[in-house]
């Protein structure tokens, strides 16, 4: 009877893992059906450019709802450490949706640094441009993008009516960005830059008439959409707009941004929690860089020093081709430190390019665009070449150890590569976890030895300093009344970052709240769990066996990887 009831059990265990893992698909097939992309970031042209309405995106909320409630069904004592892993995951992602659609955020559909109007600048890179077939598919779906243009528009009027309404100085950006896509010249045009070469393969006549047709669109309906944008922005959306920069001029705004910070952090944190954290940080790591301002010999008060380097012409690039060619020797120099910390590396390369000139005006200095072996895309390094007296040399390496390796190449490729998974596993991407690991490469660019002088050791610490204060900077705007300027000066006053990455840097925290905090938050727990690991287990301690269970289950809630760590302890202090 015992012997029956066993094996009824373990029927029923597997039969209720066979269940969660059916969620979990139809949850992805849930998430394609609907992407607005309809195969553009996976370089297929689609049929139509789609878009929603209001009820569209309430349809879609109760969606994610029901998909939550029936997650909640699961007992996590039941399930495989991995599943248990996948679930919690999982909820953390559906949560997310849940709250961006409760608080419709989809009605301000853009941020400091882009949004719907400019998304195609990458996927269309992505697309097929070699034969007559590709450009009549191209033709199909090109006139019908001017819907999704108007469907947003509404979207915004609706918002506007609710309240729900971007600050004026992130419409004052977009307005800029909205430019260049009225650009009537095709030659230098994201949606008409495939017009400039001739595939081999297609006959002269036949390009022509491609080329006449892709203008014909363009003259009659793309440029005119966007010029509708534009004035709807200007003459409707702008005046609007709130003056004050914090989220919490919205109705809701407070509740949505404990939403992000608890989405962002993956941890029960109040926003007092993190901004007391980020004040303590700030002078932790002001003390740190006071030590080298000793050590150089600089005579003169801190903000002196910091007005040194933003204004020295040694720490500055005379050339776009400069900056990019040490950002490659900087890869290359962290790429052949990696055995030594790592026992598991990445199969797909990265490269190294500039931001593309669209959007590096307002963009940040450095970015990593994940690659796909699938597309036979490799990961890329941007480095942002725009406006070279704002990129300081000295932070190059703790921007390369970020953003290349083993920073956020190493961590996304790894996650990207493993297998027996739930496929969200391997795509979604826990800010928290991947920000704090990047945080923590810039922390390993020290024992990596990527930090040559002095200076190059400042610029580590401003790259620290800089998320410090974001945990002081963000709240500071959404919750306690900042003025953009105090931000401003905050930032600039602690970091040797350029007036124009602080400018930048702080509308991007206007733009996306919460987000800025997961940095530092996630890095001092990956930096907690190495400290305690080192010390409870001392010799037995490896650290390529550290950093091995750190990314083995790709991104992953905080409190997760925390559970993780402490079973590893436990499993090494048990061994003999």
């Amino acid at each position: 009877m015992a012997c029956l009831q066993i094996q009824i059990s373990a029927q029923a265990e597997k039969e209720e893992i066979k269940n969660l893992h059916s969620l979990f698909k139809q949850i992805s097939d849930f998430d394609r059906s609907e992407s607005l992309s309809r195969g553009l970031s996976r370089g297929e042209h689609p049929l139509k450019v789609s878009f929603r309405s209001e009820d569209d995106y309430e349809k879609k909320l109760k969606s994610y709802q029901d998909f939550h409630s029936q997650l909640q069904v699961f007992d996590p004592d039941h399930l495989t450490d991995q599943d248990r892993i996948s679930t919690e995951t999982m909820a953390l992602k559906l949560t997310g949706e849940i709250d961006q659609l409760s608080f419709k955020s989809y009605l301000i559909p853009f941020n400091a640094e882009g949004g719907f109007f400019n998304s195609l600048s990458s996927s269309i890179k992505r697309l097929p441009f070699n034969t007559v077939a590709d450009f009549e598919s191209y033709l199909i779906w090109l006139p019908t993008y001017p819907d999704y243009l108007n469907a947003h528009i509404a979207l915004m009027r609706q918002g506007i009516a609710q309240g729900i309404i971007a600050p004026k100085v992130i419409v004052a950006n977009t307005m800029k960005q909205v430019e260049p896509w009225r650009n009537r010249d095709y030659r230098g045009h994201s949606l008409t830059q495939m017009l400039l070469e001739k595939p081999s393969n297609i006959e002269s006549k036949e390009w022509d008439e491609i080329v006449k047709n892709v203008l014909s669109v363009m003259t009659e309906k793309i440029w005119p959409a966007y010029d509708r944008l534009y004035n709807f922005l200007k003459d409707e959306y702008f005046p609007k707009a709130y003056d004050a920069p914090g989220v919490s001029n919205i109705p809701n705004g407070w509740s949505y941004y404990e939403s992000r910070i608890a989405y962002f952090t993956t941890k029960d944190m109040s926003p007092e929690e993190v901004y007391d954290t980020g004040l303590k940080e700030v002078e932790r790591i002001k003390t740190e860089m006071e030590g080298i301002i000793e050590e150089v010999g600089f005579e003169g008060s801190f903000s002196s020093f910091l007005d040194f380097l933003r204004t020295d012409e040694q720490f500055y690039a005379k050339t776009p081709q400069e900056l990019l060619s040490y950002a490659a020797w900087l890869s290359k120099k962290a790429e052949g430190q990696l055995p030594k910390l790592f026992s598991h590396l990445y199969k797909l390369p990265f490269t190294v390019e500039p931001v593309p000139d669209d959007i590096a005006p307002t963009y940040t200095g450095g970015r990593y665009v994940p690659g796909s072996r699938n597309q036979d895309r490799p990961g890329i390094y941007w480095v942002n070449t725009y406006n070279l007296p704002a990129r300081s040399l000295y932070n190059l390496p703790a921007l390369t150890v970020h953003e290349a390796v083993p920073g956020h190449h190493l961590q996304i490729m790894i996650s990207a590569e493993l297998e027996d998974l739930p496929t969200f596993r391997n795509r979604f991407y826990i800010s928290a976890f991947g920000e704090g690991w990047g945080l923590y490469s810039e922390y390993l660019g020290e024992e990596m030895g990527m930090y040559a002088t002095p200076y190059d050791r400042f610029g580590r610490y401003t790259y620290e300093m800089w998320r410090a204060c974001r945990l002081v900077v963000d709240v500071g705007l959404h919750v306690k009344g900042w003025t953009r300027a105090e931000a401003v000066n905050f930032l600039a006053s602690n970091t040797a970052l350029s007036l124009h990455e602080v400018n930048t840097e702080i509308d991007r925290y206007i733009g996306w709240p919460g987000q800025a905090v997961s940095y530092k938050i996630g890095e001092i727990t990956i930096k907690n769990l190495r400290g305690r690991a080192e010390e409870m287990l001392e010799e037995k301690f490896d650290i390529k066996e550290f950093h091995y269970r750190i990314l083995r289950n790709g991104s992953i809630p905080l409190p997760s990887l925390e559970r993780e760590i402490e079973n590893w302890i436990k499993e090494k202090m048990s061994t003999e």
